[in-house]
């Protein structure tokens, strides 16, 4: 199980940067490009569950970097979004990011598992990320 205290001791786990505007809204772009060209990769489970993942991603490294947050272990990133950014992630934005998670993991790790066709695409990751664009 990941935890707060793990990812801060782990490499390249959660620590403290100085805010970073510019590269904040560099992740929000990556998010909105994401957006743009999942019409176009919807007929892949891969790369649809992929880019959906990474809207979801971006949208929280933009709104971490923001407040001066670093960590590229994902589940870690995860993990300090609903112990710490519960103000701006609701349960339902949290499951809808960590089903994305699992289908992303299942899809290209573990092609023989089986993924629900709802978890791969949602408009809750497009509301999410219109949510968010407007924090940073």
């Amino acid at each position: 199980m990941v935890s707060i205290e793990g990812c801060l001791k782990q490499k390249n786990g959660i620590g403290l940067v100085t805010p970073n505007k510019n590269m904040s809204e560099s992740y929000l772009k990556m998010a909105e490009e994401s957006i743009n060209i999942l019409s176009k990769v919807i007929e892949s489970n891969i790369w649809t569950a992929t880019t959906s993942y990474y809207i979801y991603y971006y949208s929280l490294y933009a709104l971490m970097l923001r407040v001066g947050v670093k960590c590229e272990i994902h589940s870690c990133s995860i993990e300090f979004m609903k112990e710490c950014l519960k103000e701006f992630y609701n349960i339902e934005d949290i499951r809808g990011f960590e089903d994305a998670f699992g289908a992303r993991i299942d899809l290209q790790y573990y092609s023989n598992r089986p993924v629900n066709q709802k978890v791969i695409v949602s408009q809750l990751i497009v509301d999410l990320f219109r949510q968010n664009a407007h924090c940073c």
